[in-house]
């Protein structure tokens, strides 16, 4: 019986094997009549970007990118790999110009469109979501593959499980921009100390055997996410916590390059600031998903209700706005969920929630607001935060993550904004700083001097110098 299950074992491999290797032909087969095509030696550089019509901060990172490769490597055709079959090449171009500002040589950028992307969504995964997830982008990877053998590829969204297919099939030299690693230290200590979150429920939490049980499954795929990641040939990270994970779990120090992302900050700095609103208005910006910790900037308002239960005139004039978007059902439930929560606080007449504003609607709320608010733990960067601070906000943050690292700076004669932890200490910087406790002007102007380092120009200089390697002799 061993023997029988052995041998079938072997042709079972040997299948694999023969799979691969008339794969591989003929992908670099397809490849080398591509080159034949044109007499004038292009480079084609494929940007594994699924989402790539969405309009976030990710996408702006892609569309910078596409626009420093093109100016810096006329002779490349930019190939970008997306799942947006309802998009026309036109207009996803086109809103690249209208929400990014950021106009690109349409003649040098080409799309494949992908008809699998279902195979990445975590609503395909109820349970194994990460593993799915991987396991999925490889089926959408190879999709791309198939379609547009590149000489250079470079994954913009996290993509890791899709390295070994353009390296080993095709040769393609791989970069990577990591905006946050699929899994993370953290996330295992938590799961080890059976803590409640997000991503840890309580059944989990509770039970001594599935703890273990998901800890196994958490080390297992962070053993096969290392493998997958050390593909990369040079390994773009968006932050200083993004960084040491990346360190931590890929062991990778000669191939990573820290590129913050690009933020709008200029016309951000420019903005003048409304002084005719008697209201004291606490911004929050971000999308209504369950890490951004929404419930806690509630909780914050009513630890605030009680510092100031003295002052009742004060408190009349605050206000709390929360800006975000929905993308589906349970954000929109999500949203209920917290306009429930404001009533069950007796907060319903002093916060507002506004759902998918414009750019414009946004532009407005900058211009009156005061205080910037963002209560997400180790957020991996924090462009909202940044742009608060542009526009003149005077931010408080989580102290963790890339607010911590890399942003907030709260030493004496130094200081741009303030960072917190839980409710209370939210609270606490709030009061001092509708009271004036400390040089708020001068956080102010440090706040909008600190965000220059953020901006598209220092984006597209480090995203340029990290990619150099992949271009020599490609």
């Amino acid at each position: 019986m061993i023997i029988v299950l052995l041998w079938i074992l072997l042709l079972l491999l040997s299948i694999a094997v023969a799979l691969f290797v008339c794969l591989r032909h003929w992908l670099q087969n397809k490849k080398k009549k591509l080159h034949a095509s044109t007499s004038d030696n292009r480079v084609y550089v494929g940007i594994f970007h699924p989402y790539c019509n969405s309009g976030g901060g990710g996408e702006r990172v892609l569309w910078c990118a596409v626009r420093a490769l093109q100016e810096k490597y006329p002779n490349a055709k930019m190939v970008i790999y997306t799942g947006d079959i309802d998009a026309s090449p036109n207009s996803i171009l086109e809103k690249a110009k209208n929400v990014f500002n950021i106009a690109l040589d349409s003649d040098n950028v080409e799309f494949v469109f992908l008809k699998q992307r279902n195979w990445i969504e975590s609503k395909t995964y109820p349970h194994f979501t990460l593993l799915g997830q991987s396991l999925g982008s490889m089926v959408l990877g190879l999709e791309a593959l198939c379609k547009f053998p590149p000489d250079i590829f470079i994954d913009t969204m996290g993509y890791a499980f899709t390295f070994p297919l353009f390296r080993y099939l095709v040769q393609a030299k791989i970069g990577a921009y990591v905006h946050y690693p699929v899994i993370s230290t953290d996330m295992l200590r938590r799961v080890q100390s059976r803590q409640l979150a997000h991503n840890n429920k309580k059944y989990v939490a509770r039970n001594p055997f599935l703890t273990w049980a998901k800890l196994a499954y958490y080390r297992l795929f962070s053993k096969m996410y290392r493998w997958m990641g050390r593909c990369a040939d040079t390994i773009m990270v968006n932050s200083t916590w993004t960084e040491n994970h990346i360190l931590q779990l890929w062991d990778v120090p000669f191939k990573t390059h820290r590129v913050y992302p690009p933020c709008e900050v200029s016309h951000l700095k420019n903005l003048p600031h409304s002084e005719k609103n008697d209201e004291v208005i606490i911004l929050s910006v971000g999308q209504f998903r369950p890490e951004k910790d929404h419930p806690l900037q509630l909780q914050a308002m009513y630890e605030l209700r009680t510092l100031l239960a003295q002052e009742e005139s004060l408190w009349n004039k605050i206000r709390l706005v929360i800006v975000g978007s929905c993308r589906n059902k349970d954000d929109y439930d999500r949203l209920k969920n917290m306009e429930d929560l404001s009533k069950h606080l007796s907060l319903e007449n002093c916060v507002q929630f506004h759902v998918n504003v414009s750019y414009d609607d946004l532009l407005r709320l900058f211009q009156s607001a005061h205080i910037g608010i963002h209560t997400m733990w180790n957020e991996h960067f924090g462009i909202g935060i940044v742009e608060c601070m542009a526009a003149g906000l005077i931010m408080v943050a989580h102290r963790s993550g890339g607010p911590l690292l890399d942003i907030i700076e709260t030493s004496e004669g130094s200081q741009n904004g303030f960072l917190a932890t839980d409710a209370v200490e939210y609270a606490e910087n709030i009061l001092n700083i509708i009271l004036d406790s400390f040089d708020t002007n001068r956080i102010r102007n440090a706040a909008r001097s600190s965000v220059e380092r953020f901006s598209e120009q220092e984006f597209e200089k480090g995203f340029l110098r990290a990619t150099s390697t992949l271009f020599t002799d490609a």
